[in-house]
């Protein structure tokens, strides 16, 4: 999940309406996701876990949908040049609302800078996402290639912010020299997650939902990011770029003082919510992320493309948290990732590249589940 993953690259090129209305709002908190319908052509053959989709984004790159606590809206990212905005910015819209390139949802992000994962907090009336706009008010280069090879810009520039559904920032969580970005909440409540490179490596940290009590998750080298937490907030699972090698290991610090990672070859990670019994979950090859865990806790649905040969597609796969029972759960040839599971566990969010007359946007879908 984070940095509205670079890696759509090797698909696609990822590269303001801040106030609703009293009406709106009103609309906002009544709204369910119980009149998805059944669209059978987005769904394929194979595809059984989806009960039935509906596609809520037509156009633009769309991407990182994530639940409100109550299940009725999601806070997404996009940088869709029609809806005014240069990089991705933040944008606000009702779980059975869908939105064209002609009509935009509220964005509640500053419009300044760059954004990435934004996340609900359990009160529904609030976010957090990481934003550069402390620093420039324009967006961030963003180098995609170096030496041939695909990377991911590592902003020294990003902070956590806290902002109300108008887009207003309330707090500041961080404000440490460095990276810090990538931020989930418990479901429980009571702590995020989230990247940091105060330590000078990529690294994962806890804290409480007000910004205290920040402790240090992992410190072994290599990049770890995208971390969600278990349904009873009690494990992390997580991607990582662990460099072994001595060429590796030089390879990944040189690009680090730089600020970039290459993003490649990343493997999944679990651990305790403090850290304790971390050990790797997938060995695939490749690049496995976005992972997120199964209402039951105890699977992992996550993308993938250990299976291409030429860096895509990727799909979407079950793996339980045991390592064992592998199941593929899309069957796209382009892009499905962002895997999100409402907080009843009855729907899926997530974003693909099907249905898109063959271009190069990426919308986001909403499946209703089925095991």
């Amino acid at each position: 999940m984070k940095n509205l993953a670079v890696i759509l690259v090797l698909l696609i090129s990822f590269s303001s309406c801040k106030n609703e209305s009293a009406k709106s709002k009103e609309a906002t908190s009544e709204t369910t996701v119980d009149s998805i319908q059944t669209k059978d052509p987005l769904i394929y053959p194979e595809e059984k876990n989806f009960k039935s989709i509906k596609q809520v984004t037509f156009g633009g790159d769309n991407a990182e949908a994530y639940w409100s606590f109550d299940d009725k809206q999601l806070v997404f990212q996009s940088n869709n040049a029609k809806w005014d905005v240069g990089c991705d910015q933040m944008f606000l819209m009702n779980a059975n609302e869908t939105f064209t390139d002609s009509v935009a949802p509220p964005m509640i992000s500053t419009g300044k800078g760059r954004t990435t994962c934004a996340y609900f907090l359990p009160d529904n009336k609030h976010i957090i996402y990481a934003s550069t706009h402390l620093k420039q008010d324009e967006c961030p280069e963003t180098p995609l290639r170096k030496n041939g090879k695909y990377i991911w810009p590592i902003y020294d520039s990003y902070d956590i912010f806290v902002a109300d559904l108008e887009g207003n920032i309330v707090k500041q969580l961080t404000n440490e020299v460095g990276y810090d970005a990538e931020p989930t909440v418990s479901p429980k409540g009571d702590k995020i997650v989230f990247t940091s490179t105060r330590s000078g490596d990529l690294e994962l940290y806890t804290m409480n939902i007000d910004g205290t009590d920040i402790k240090q998750i992992t410190n072994e080298l290599g990049y770890d990011g995208g971390a969600f937490f278990s349904p009873d907030g009690t494990k992390l699972i997580f991607r990582s770029s662990r460099p072994k090698t001595e060429q590796e290991i030089k390879e990944y610090k040189d690009l680090l003082a730089e600020g970039l990672v290459e993003p490649t070859e990343m493997e999944l990670y679990i651990c305790n919510a403090d850290g304790s019994d971390l050990r790797q979950l997938t060995d695939l090859g490749n690049a496995n992320w976005s992972p997120f865990f199964h209402p039951s806790g105890e699977k992992i649905l996550f993308s993938s493309n250990f299976e291409a040969e030429r860096g895509f597609p990727f799909n979407l796969y079950l793996i339980d948290i045991d390592g064992k029972n592998l199941t593929r759960v899309t069957h796209g040839e382009t892009f499905d990732a962002f895997p999100v599971f409402s907080n009843d566990g009855k729907y899926l969010a997530f974003s693909s590249n099907r249905n898109n007359g063959g271009g190069r946007d990426t919308n986001l879908f909403i499946a209703e589940w089925q095991d």
